[in-house]
């Protein structure tokens, strides 16, 4: 593995709109997902908000085409994302779900590789790397998610566990594709937890990926690249990790499920971008 070279100077973040996206993963039933669908909208389109940041929600499977319909109705801009995607177009992939299929029900955006994918269903970086590249063709966003254990942060590895998910990620995908990824990093020790990065600690990882970014691709892609931070992000936390210049926004995981918590996020992050 290449050494990850020295973090870059950023850019002024300016020049990155910050992004907030939710994942519901398996909660809400039909009703809860629909009204929180609308709630959210209504936060993204609150004049404190509109424009400055962008919102994705992403919801399980069976609510993405009433979610969807919500979204139309209010006229929102939000993003409407799925949890996963399998990288096949179609066949006999029982209880898979394609890209295309996923276009199909309003989806725009698909998280890519969520450590609880990694670590509780087994997913490798090969796997990963399929479905970034499955859903870039078929003109999906994608958010990589990429983040250590705990034991490897004890034990000196976070640099190199994100370099190695990032690369492997992003392995083959050209660099004009770039402007439709969002790189997440989502310490899984953090994730669900109560425990949450240092802004410190959270802006070193996020330079460092950028650096690594800036190696495979050049520093105009680094410096142009989202990368939001994930793991027990809160209303009352979010102004100060978002504060950092290289975390550009957030993947919210308990607190999406809170409208008013969720909107407190959004707003942190929209106010991130008017300090710019």
């Amino acid at each position: 593995m290449v050494p990850t070279p020295p973090p870059a100077p950023s850019i002024p973040s300016a020049m990155r709109t910050p992004y907030v996206g939710g994942n519901w993963k398996m909660n809400t039933d039909r009703a809860a997902a629909v009204a929180l669908a609308a709630a959210v909208a209504r936060s993204a389109a609150d004049p404190a908000t509109a424009s400055t940041c962008h919102v994705a929600i992403f919801p399980p499977f069976p609510y993405l085409i009433p979610c969807a319909d919500a979204l139309r109705a209010a006229n929102a801009s939000v993003v409407l994302g799925a949890q996963d995607v399998y990288h096949a177009e179609k066949g006999a992939f029982t209880g898979e779900v394609s890209p295309l299929m996923l276009r199909d029900c309003g989806v725009s955006a698909v998280l890519c590789g969520h450590s609880e994918r990694r670590h509780v269903l087994h997913e490798g970086d090969d796997m990963v790397s399929a479905k970034v590249r499955a859903s870039l063709a078929a003109g999906l966003a994608v958010v990589l998610c990429v983040g250590e254990k705990l034991e490897q942060r004890l034990t000196g590895q976070t640099d190199t566990v994100n370099e190695r998910q990032v690369r492997l990620g992003l392995r083959e995908v050209a660099p004009d594709l770039l402007a439709r990824i969002v790189i997440a990093y989502e310490p899984v020790w953090a994730i669900g937890t109560g425990k949450v990065a240092s802004p410190d600690d959270a802006q070193d990882a996020h330079a460092k990926i950028r650096a690594v970014i800036a190696d495979m691709f050049g520093q105009p892609h680094a410096d142009a690249l989202r990368i939001i931070y994930g793991g027990s992000v809160t209303g009352h936390n979010a102004a100060g990790l978002f504060s950092m210049p290289d975390i550009d926004g957030g993947l919210i995981g308990g607190a999406s499920l809170k409208p008013d918590e969720f909107a407190a996020i959004i707003h942190a992050a929209a106010r991130r971008a008017h300090r710019s």
